[in-house]
């Protein structure tokens, strides 16, 4: 893999050499062989599925967002919408109404690919959140690591984060990146993978002010922001791969992953859900018409 600039990730140079930095492991040549996927899921931590989905369909559910971002100004006009060029006075991020009443990003997300992917990984049926994160990082953004545990812990924690790019994410667009092995360090992170961020203790007074005065969380959720000293104190390498459309990665709550830095004009698009045993307990936060999401009803007070 190579990139002409630096590689940032939340502001912080990388090391690239092969000691520390590497591709993602294709398990596109197993998808037959479910007992191999879920070996390899419990080596790795992650399945890399590369060409999963039909080109065609991944860069209609692209359009269906680069059209949004057109209509409400936030895309250079000077270029195709679908190129998904930013304008220099615009930052983007966070996006998840542009997954709402999306039946384009729907019928990636929940169609019978994937979920017919998850039920041959399961060997039963599943659900998903009925929830759909989604993001348009613009350039300087990027997410420093972390788990997804700590975001969606209430229920069953064998469930499955699937990660989607909607178009070409070369290195420096800015595209997801595990920390190798970082799943099968539990015990050293025990106390992080046991934070809820939707918890607070209610005889602390700021903790109350900041949770429910304010809508925040009690612990930010990120092991750290700094991916660099991350990477030297618990070993392993930054993997990730020069995404195509058409390609997934799915992974387990405890893999420690972050992105690379957008360096670039063009907003990297990508969703992120969630899938499980259907016979397994869901995160109420995250199910249902109207998910609480980390809103005021997810929020829980203990005395600590």
């Amino acid at each position: 893999m190579v990139t002409s600039a630096p590689l940032l990730s939340y502001q912080h140079e990388l090391d690239p050499s092969p000691e520390a930095f590497g591709e993602l492991r294709s398990s596109a040549d197993c998808l037959g062989q479910p007992g191999v996927l879920n070996q390899r899921l419990d080596e790795d931590g992650y399945l890399f599925i590369p060409g999963f989905f039909h080109r065609d369909l991944i860069l209609s559910a692209r359009a269906s967002v680069t059209d949004r971002l057109a209509a409400e100004g936030a895309l250079d006009p000077a270029f195709p919408p679908l190129e998904g060029v930013c304008r220099a006075d615009k930052a983007l991020g966070f996006r998840g109404d542009l997954a709402k009443d999306n039946p384009a990003i729907d019928r990636v997300v929940y169609g019978p690919e994937l979920l017919g992917f998850y039920e041959n990984l399961f060997g039963e049926p599943v659900r998903h959140f009925d929830h759909t994160w989604f993001r348009a990082i613009s350039r300087g953004q990027g997410t420093p690591p972390h788990c997804d545990l700590v975001y969606m812990s209430r229920g069953t924690h064998q469930l499955l984060s699937c990660w989607i790019p909607y178009g070409e994410v070369p290195l420096e667009v800015g595209g997801l990146i595990v920390l190798e092995g970082s799943h099968l360090q539990a015990a050293r992170l025990k106390n992080y993978l046991e934070v809820d961020v939707d918890l607070y203790c209610e005889n602390r007074p700021r903790e109350v002010e900041k949770v429910i005065g304010k809508g925040g969380w009690s612990h930010p959720g990120w092991l750290t922001n700094n991916p660099v000293s991350l990477r030297e104190k618990i070993g392993g390498r930054w993997l990730t791969a020069q995404y195509q459309p058409g390609d997934f990665l799915t992974f387990k709550m405890t893999l420690v992953h972050a992105s690379l830095d957008n360096q670039t004009d063009r907003v990297r698009l990508s969703s992120d859900t969630r899938y499980q045993r259907a016979s397994q307990p869901a995160d109420a936060r995250w199910v249902g018409i109207n998910p609480a999401g980390h809103g005021p009803r997810a929020k829980q007070g203990m005395i600590c």
